[in-house]
This record gives C-alpha cells, structure tokens and sequence, in this order.
C-alpha cells in the first residue's frame, strides 16, 4: 500500500507538473579559488548538508518506518552511494582547505597535509592511480555520450517492458495497480516501436519482451550505444559524478543527483502504474498528447545534462592526464560500470 498521506507530504519533490527547474548553480565560480579559508569552506559543507538533508532525511525516515515510495527511494536504493556518503562535503581537486578544522580531514581517504602551513588538500594524483579504471571508463562513457546526437522517439517505454506479461511474471512494484492493466500494458508494447539504447535499463526487461527491442544492449556495447536522450544516461550522471568523488566538487554532485531525482519523477509518470496515490498525474505515452509531452521534457533533461557531462567530463580528463589522449579499447570493468539493481 502506498505510504500515509502524512510521509506523502514529507517529500521535498516539486510539484509533478510544474516545468523542472533550471540546474543549480555551481557551487563555485568557474576560476575555482585554489584556497578555501576555514570559515569559507565550513560554511560551504555546512549548505551541503543541509541540501542533502532534504532528500535524505524522508528516506531514511521511510526505511526506519519500513515504508516504500516509488519514486523518492530510487536514488538511494538503485545506486551504491549512501546518504551518509552523500552528506559529506568535498571541495574537489586542487584546492586547499585552511584552518585547524582541516585536520579532521586528514583522516578521510585521499586527503593529505597541504604543506607545512597546515590545511588539507586531496591528493589528486594517489586518488587518480587507485582509481584509474574507473576514472577511464567514466571518461570513455561520458565522451561518447557526448558526441553522438540524442534520440528522442524511445517514449519511455522501456519501464512498459519491465512491466510486460505481467500476469505471468508480477511486476517490480507489487504495491502499484498499472493504470491499463495487464492486458492495456501488453497492447501498448506490442503496438510500439521499443528501441532502448541503455543496457542498464534493458536487462531488467521482462523476458518476453527483450526480443521485441530493436537493439540487444550488452555491458560491452555500452560505450557505443549511450547517447544524451536517454533519461536513465542522463541519471547515471550523478553516478559517474560519485565514482569520481571526492575529486568531483560536491556542488556538482548535488547539481547532477537533484538531475535525476527530477528525471526520475518524469520516468514514473511515464511508466504504466497509476501514481495517483502518490500525487503525480501520468504522461500518458499511449496518445499523441503524451507522447509530444514526454519528448519536450526528455529534451529539456538532455540539454541540463549536456552542461553537467562536460563539468564531469573536465574532471575525468584532469585525472587521467595525458593517458586520456586515446581511449583503451576493450571491454569496460563490470566494477567501474554497475548499478545497484533495476530501473
């Protein structure tokens, strides 16, 4: 059953049919100043605590309550960064942290004495050499991405698949009704060209419907097949922004998760359960109208997405140096490219 209307107002998402917001501003200008004074930097993680806090904190709230919600747990549960990794403050590579209060990060990996004037700064070059491997394919999945054109004609219907035959197979979320039912829902995948580019996605997809896909997505095919239209590429932003930290500043961490907390909210409405409980109204993609509306939100997604990638990808580039010239061909390491579990 869906959690009481009281958690239901808990959530800090906004209203599901306002346009989403523009992306937060970085937490720092583009000239990154090479030295925080402590007053500075504490005041920084402190704002970061408290933006965390208000995702975090319900979810939490709900798994001590043992409550489930359907769009607002995902971030926590489908990737592997937990709140209280998330709710710790990283200024990135290459600035100094100044002050006594620095010590206490002395303690904290990859952090190391800015010199003998005190401080602490992360050593990029240490974090880069026990990283690499994620740091290439991070970089390798994030180049690519960005040069290929964005499709636009998926419609979300890779949430219909996982959904497909269900009265054989249940559903992932067994506390939801499908708003067609099972019959409506299979009709609407049979009527439809499925054409999901995203192998994360399409792995979870029930197994009479992974046929119906014009492409077979693999984890080896994934460098080749991740294009900036896919919603759930455009997710994995804020996971390739967390394998990546604590180079990565946790502004942009923040920027790409608060991304795709939004994209997932538009992922749901255009999946085929009946959020009604839950207070969001669906993107009906069954008709025309909901159709053209889920491709000028998928759009409008792709181009914040775009910005975020090329901040991620300047990071990924500054740890691989001038390794980074010619990406390694290869399979990618299953470690540096999983998810935690379906989509």
């Amino acid at each position: 059953m869906p959690a009481t209307a009281s958690s239901r107002r808990a959530s800090p998402s906004p209203a599901p049919e306002a346009v989403p917001a523009p992306a937060p501003a970085p937490e720092t200008s583009p000239a990154v100043p090479s030295v925080l004074p402590q007053d500075e930097w504490l005041r920084r993680a402190e704002a970061h605590r408290v933006r965390v806090e208000r995702f975090a904190a319900p979810f939490i709230q709900r798994r001590m309550a043992g409550k489930k919600h359907p769009i607002e747990d995902f971030l926590f549960t489908y990737y592997t960064h937990k709140p209280g990794q998330l709710q710790r403050w990283h200024p990135g590579a290459g600035v100094v942290l100044e002050g006594p209060a620095a010590a206490g990060r002395l303690a904290w990996k990859f952090y190391v004495p800015a010199g003998p004037g005190g401080g602490a700064v992360l050593d990029a070059a240490a974090f880069a050499a026990a990283r690499a491997e994620a740091v290439r394919f991070a970089r390798i999945i994030l180049a690519g991405t960005a040069a290929r054109p964005g499709q636009f004609s998926c419609f979300g219907l890779h949430e219909w698949a996982m959904a497909y035959r269900s009265a054989e197979n249940g559903i992932r979320h067994e506390y939801l009704p499908l708003r067609l039912g099972a019959a409506g829902t299979d009709q609407v995948v049979e009527e439809h060209r499925i054409r999901c580019t995203h192998f994360d996605a399409f792995r979870f997809y029930a197994p009479q419907a992974a046929p119906l896909n014009e492409l077979q997505p693999t984890r080896e095919t994934q460098r080749e097949l991740e294009q900036p239209g896919c919603l759930h590429a455009n997710m994995d932003l804020y996971k390739w922004a967390y394998k990546l930290t604590p180079a990565v500043p946790s502004g942009l961490l923040m920027d790409c998760f608060e991304l795709a907390w939004e994209i997932r909210t538009m992922d749901m409405r255009a999946s085929p359960y009946d959020l009604a409980d839950w207070g969001h109204t669906p993107i009906r993609i069954e008709t025309a109208e909901g159709k053209a509306e889920y491709v000028r939100a998928q759009k409008h997604f792709a181009a914040r997405a775009d910005v975020l990638r090329g901040r991620l990808l300047g990071v990924a580039e500054a740890l691989a140096g001038p390794a980074s010239a010619r990406p390694r061909t290869g399979a990618p390491d299953a470690r540096a490219a999983r998810s935690a579990g379906p989509a």
